[in-house]
C-alpha cells in the first residue's frame, strides 16, 4: 500500500495534495512551520520540522512511508539535502517536484549573484526604493545598505524588530501583473532584489520589472544533490502509479 509524504509549503505542493487526496492516496502533507497559519490541505497535516536527517529517516520508518515528494521551495536547500539522505539511508523511493526556473529576455535588467551577501553588494551606493521579495529569514545582509527605503512584504506580520526601516506588505499571493505594476509604480520602485524560484505564481513580479525596465539582482538557485525531479503534478502522480486523468 502507498504511503506518501509530502513536504510542502508551495503552490505546487498544495495542487499536488488535491489531486493526491482526489486519486484517495493515502498521504501526510508537512509544513515546515515558518508560516503561522498555513493554508488548509485536503490531507492530514503535520506542521515543523523532523530534527535533520535522522528525525526525518526515524519518521519514516515509523509512520510506514513508502514514498517521499520534496515539493518544497527551490530555496530550501537544507531540507531538501536532508531529504535525499534520509530516503537513500531508508530506501525510499523519492521524487522532486520542482518548478522550472526563470529564464532572462533580451529585455530584462538582470544582475544574477550567487547568494543573499552578493545581492545586497550588488545594489547601488546611491540611495534608491528597493523591492525585497525574498521573505522575511533573509533581509539581514542589506542592513549593510540601510541607505535605501526598502519595501518588503511578507504572508505574516513580522514578530520582531526589522534590522533596518522598511515599509511592509503584509500579504498572500499569488500576485497578479497589474497589482504589481500598481505596487510599483505607488512605491516608485527602481531595483527589485528577488530569488530565482521560478513558476508562475510568483512571477508577476519578474514581469513588472520587465514592463518598467528595472534593474532585477537575481539570486541563483542553490546546488542540491542529485535526485529525481519532475516539473508537474502528472509527472509526480505517475509516478505513484495512478495515471487517471488529472481532474477525473
Amino acid at each position: 500500500m502507498t504511503r506518501a509524504l509530502i513536504l510542502g509549503g508551495t503552490a505546487d505542493a498544495s495542487l499536488l495534495a488535491a489531486e493526491i487526496a482526489r486519486a484517495r492516496i493515502e498521504a501526510v502533507y508537512s509544513y515546515g512551520g515558518r508560516t503561522r497559519a498555513p493554508a488548509d490541505q485536503p490531507l492530514p497535516t503535520r506542521i515543523g520540522g523532523f530534527g535533520g536527517v535522522s528525525g526525518l529517516a526515524d519518521y519514516i520508518r515509523s509512520e510506514g512511508i513508502t514514498h517521499v515528494i520534496d515539493a518544497t521551495h527551490p530555496f530550501a536547500a537544507e531540507m531538501s539535502r536532508n531529504t535525499v539522505e534520509a530516503c537513500t539511508e531508508t530506501g525510499t523511493p523519492l521524487i522532486a517536484l520542482e518548478r522550472a526556473p526563470w529564464t532572462r529576455a533580451p529585455d530584462d535588467r538582470w544582475i544574477e549573484v550567487a547568494d543573499l551577501s552578493a545581492a545586497a553588494a550588488a545594489l547601488p551606493e546611491s540611495a534608491a526604493k528597493v523591492f525585497l521579495a525574498i521573505g522575511r529569514q533573509h533581509i539581514a545582509p542589506f542592513a549593510s545598505k540601510s541607505q535605501h527605503a526598502y519595501t518588503l512584504r511578507f504572508v505574516d506580520p513580522p514578530e520582531t524588530a526589522l534590522p533596518f526601516a522598511a515599509d511592509v506588505i503584509v500579504s498572500r499571493g499569488p500576485f497578479t501583473l497589474d497589482g504589481e505594476l500598481e505596487m510599483m509604480r505607488a512605491r516608485g520602485i527602481a531595483w527589485i532584489v528577488a530569488r530565482n524560484s521560478g513558476g508562475d505564481g510568483a512571477r508577476a513580479k519578474i514581469d513588472a520589472a520587465r514592463t518598467l525596465g528595472l534593474s532585477v539582482i537575481m539570486i541563483s538557485r542553490p546546488k542540491l544533490p542529485e535526485r529525481q525531479r519532475v516539473e508537474s503534478v502528472v509527472a509526480v502522480m505517475q509516478w505513484l502509479g495512478h495515471r487517471t486523468p488529472l481532474g477525473a
